[in-house]
């Protein structure tokens, strides 16, 4: 009998809504076993394509896919310099693949190898936005006539580039300042509690924008709202901020959107800084690398909150699902819906009910793509190709994302 080997890997690039996605393929000697994973990283998908096809791709031919860590650490250093989003996105496109590989093997979902369920279904939050207080509480009411729990609430800074909302009032679309959404974050939250009370778990975005002294004194402020988690207070390239934060106060605080290596989140969870680790799993290198990070982050009382919003595939949300489902220290998932579009491409999408995703029952991932769908909806010319545009403060200095 002749022993499994992987013939060839494929790069499949869609973007049936708005967001650019990279799915990988891998196909074994086995006739019909292939395996799926999420190598999205939409802001320079061309360069993770590339490093797929150029270097992954001849490295993983003829490997036996049963041997996911050993595949996993080779092709890890295989590039010296080593780490980023680009080469870590390659490399879980073809780790999340392999573990769909094996579950089908083992004629099992993926979580019943990390050590089955921890939980029946999987809380998620969803994003309620509006140009003013009112359509927020609005939004949030929506959602939670659909059974939501858990939502993130973004509010227009009138004349800014706001996160997460659409722009209110006149101004350039494109500039952005601290102070005023400082300003009007509380008072939004302020307004939320009053009218919807304290059944609703509140969440909110600072995704990086403001100084960081600034973000302590809004933090600080919004304790008092019982946030469920503040995200992203500061950048990673400040990350030691967070243990003047810790000492001024006790809202939980999320972090990792934008990490890409152990160096940066290793000791925010060792020293207790942070409360839900948020990375993107393809960012870090895959599901090999984030079910690492989950088992340490128990340890040291951090939960689970996975990124997932639109720019993470069904495949890569199914894989955010399988960990889920088998982590002890889950605390939260960030889901996106999924449109019809994005149904028709990704058949087997999991299934969003009442607030929650629940379990795939399929071998491995349980989320395929139908590479003839995905072909209809070709990468769209943009300007940037992909990228984030620039945002700047009234002086005309660029603003972090």
């Amino acid at each position: 009998m002749s022993k499994l080997k992987i013939t060839d890997v494929r790069v499949i690039c869609t973007q049936p809504e708005r967001v650019r996605l990279i799915v990988v393929k891998v196909l074994t000697s086995e006739p019909g076993l292939y395996g799926v994973g999420c190598a999205t990283f939409t802001q320079r998908a061309d360069a993770v394509v590339t490093a797929i096809e150029k270097y992954l791709r001849p490295f993983v031919i003829g490997r036996d896919p049963d041997d996911i860590e050993d595949i996993f650490q080779a092709a890890y250093v295989s590039s010296y310099w080593r780490s980023g989003p680009v080469l870590n996105n390659a490399l879980s496109g073809i780790d999340q693949a392999l573990w769909d590989i094996k579950g089908k093997r083992a004629n099992m979902p993926v979580y019943q190898l990390l050590g089955g369920k921890c939980r029946q279904f999987v809380p998620v939050y969803t994003h309620a936005s509006g140009r003013d207080f009112a359509e927020v509480e609005e939004n949030v009411r929506k959602y939670q006539e659909q059974g939501f729990r858990y939502i993130r609430c973004q509010v227009a800074v009138p004349g800014m580039s706001t996160y997460g909302s659409r722009p209110s009032g006149a101004g350039n679309s494109q500039v952005w300042e601290g102070s005023p959404y400082c300003r009007i974050v509380p008072k939004l939250f302020e307004h939320l509690r009053t009218r919807l009370g304290e059944e609703v778990e509140l969440l909110h975005d600072i995704h990086e924008r403001i100084p960081p002294i600034q973000a302590i004194a809004l933090a600080k402020e919004l304790e008092q709202y019982h946030l469920f988690f503040l995200e992203d207070p500061f950048s990673p390239e400040d990350i030691e901020y967070f243990r003047i934060l810790r000492q001024q106060t006790a809202i939980p605080i999320a972090m990792g959107e934008l990490f890409v290596n152990q160096s940066e989140y290793v000791p925010l969870v060792k020293d207790r800084l942070i409360d839900f680790m948020r990375v993107h799993i393809s960012d870090i290198g895959g599901l090999s690398m984030a079910r690492k990070l989950a088992a340490f982050c128990e340890f040291f009382g951090v939960r689970t909150a996975w990124h997932g919003p639109g720019d993470v595939s069904p495949v890569g949300h199914a894989a955010n699902l399988a960990l889920d489902l088998a982590c002890p220290n889950f605390g939260i998932q960030e889901l996106a819906q999924f449109s019809d579009a994005v149904k028709a491409v990704f058949p087997g999408c999991p299934e969003v009910r009442d607030g929650a995703l629940w379990p795939i029952e399929r071998p491995g991932l349980g989320v395929d793509v139908d590479e003839k769908e995905a072909a209809k909806f070709p990468f769209q010319e943009s300007p940037l190709n992909g990228g984030w545009p620039e945002i700047r403060r009234l002086d005309g200095t660029v603003v972090r994302p």
